[in-house]
């Protein structure tokens, strides 16, 4: 078997599908590591040989969930030879190799947190950006990809395109966050560029700020705040700040772009003053009703 043309043919079936160039990078990427490591034919690769592969990747002291994406681009090259190029090769990858990974529950930042970090954001760009991850539940790619013509302040919505699995959606902009944008877009340079935010000083300025360039930023500002904060904490705040005022799941779940249900229902966990709320709530009824019954039990004698 032609490995290379192999290799090479999956690619274009990957981006056939229309996957993100990050997603088909990484695919290609670990797939060639495992290639450069395997020192048999692809063909003749069997389940003992995963389960090696699998002590390397430790060895290497990678995390559980990254052997996982190394396993999972095996598993998935396989179906390719299998489905598309039609070499009966049996999947060497079982489903019980994948690695049990820990849930962490969603982190959200106390009123107080969002306070002191935000005392320090004063640069309009910053303030803006970060806004929007806080009331609109941006993921900080999300923010990366907003345009201009995406943007309707009179509206306070804006069209997120590009979201987690190359899909488009419309989220609404709250009042803070829309004068932030609002007070960015005055003084924003770059009138032939469509990406919103663009970098502000240096060899770059005026073009568009990178994923990791919005990411430092916000590491510059945890630094001064001392607040334990990253860009994906803003949007687990938001979901979680929306659950305590109510919000159906449903529509905390459109907002935020999740596929299922259950990604957002995790914030349920986290969501104290709701559940607060509830119990006592439930607790009061449950208590009224029993004082009901033993008033009633007290006038007939039982």
């Amino acid at each position: 078997m032609d490995m290379t043309n192999s290799i090479v043919n999956y690619r274009r079936h990957l981006k056939r599908r229309n996957l993100s160039s990050h997603t088909v990078k990484n695919y290609i990427h670990t797939l060639k590591l495992f290639v450069l490591w395997l020192d048999v034919p692809i063909e003749k690769l069997d389940h003992r040989k995963v389960l090696e592969y699998v002590d390397h990747l430790f060895d290497r002291r990678l995390v559980a969930k990254t052997i996982n994406c190394h396993l999972n681009s095996i598993r998935r090259f396989y179906d390719y030879l299998y489905h598309e190029e039609k070499i009966r090769l049996t999947n060497p990858v079982k489903s019980d190799y994948m690695l049990k990974l820990p849930q962490p529950l969603p982190r959200a930042l106390k009123e107080e947190e969002v306070a002191t970090f935000f005392k320090v954001v004063k640069g309009r760009r910053d303030r803006a950006m970060f806004m929007l991850m806080l009331r609109c539940g941006l993921r900080v790619e999300e923010v990366f990809y907003l345009t201009v013509d995406g943007i309707d302040l009179d509206r306070q919505r804006l069209m997120v395109r590009n979201g987690k699995g190359r899909k488009d959606r419309v989220v609404y902009i709250s009042n803070d966050a829309n004068d932030a944008l609002g007070n960015y877009l005055k003084v924003r340079q770059g009138k032939n560029v469509q990406e919103i935010f663009l970098v502000e000083k240096g060899t770059f300025k005026g073009k568009p700020i990178s994923v990791r360039g919005i990411q430092k930023r916000m590491e510059y500002y945890a630094r001064r705040s001392g607040v334990k904060v990253s860009c994906h904490h803003l949007r687990h705040t938001m979901a979680t700040q929306m659950l305590n005022a109510d919000a159906e799941l449903a529509t905390i779940q459109d907002i935020l772009g999740h596929n299922w249900i259950t990604t957002t229902q995790r914030y349920c966990k986290v969501s104290n003053l709701k559940v607060q709320r509830d119990y006592f709530k439930a607790m009061e009824k449950i208590a009224k009703r029993d004082q009901r019954r033993s008033q009633i039990e007290e006038k007939t004698g039982r």
